[in-house]
This record gives structure tokens, sequence and C-alpha cells, in this order.
């Protein structure tokens, strides 16, 4: 399996869920805390993120960066 994470800038997230559902690994949730804008923000939940960029695409503030790992370095850390 592909692994990837994501990185979410929580000052510019407005808690608008629509990465939570495009996730097909269901790796993201809404934070209890809250951001300097009073918006609860997404962050990563699980570390199951294959890296699918899913995420990203359909957020509308362009909070989220995805990285993802080369099969080659994902192999050495295995």
């Amino acid at each position: 399996m592909i692994k990837g994470t994501v990185l979410i800038n929580s000052e510019n997230c407005k808690g608008c869920e629509l990465c939570i559902v495009a996730c097909s690994q269901e790796s993201l949730s809404l934070s209890q805390k809250i951001n300097l804008r009073g918006y609860r923000y997404v962050e990563l939940s699980q570390d199951n993120c294959t890296g699918c960029t899913n995420c990203a695409i359909v957020c509308p503030d362009s909070a989220i960066t995805v990285y993802r790992q080369s099969k080659q370095n994902y192999k050495k850390a295995v």
C-alpha cells in the first residue's frame, strides 16, 4: 500500500468538511480546537492516508497539502 500524509493549514480551514467526505480512507476529522477565525478545523485523525489527493482537490480554501512516499522510499521504511 502507498503511504501518504497531509499537512493542513489550520488557520485557512473553515471546517466545511468537504475533505472529510472526499477521503476514501476516513483519515480526516474535525478537531475539537478552534482556529483564530472561529472555526473548528480538519485534522489527520488516522495514520492510513494513501496520498490520493481527493481532500486537497475539493478544499475550497487550498488549506491541504498532500505528501506521498515513493514506492522506493516506502520499501526501505518497511
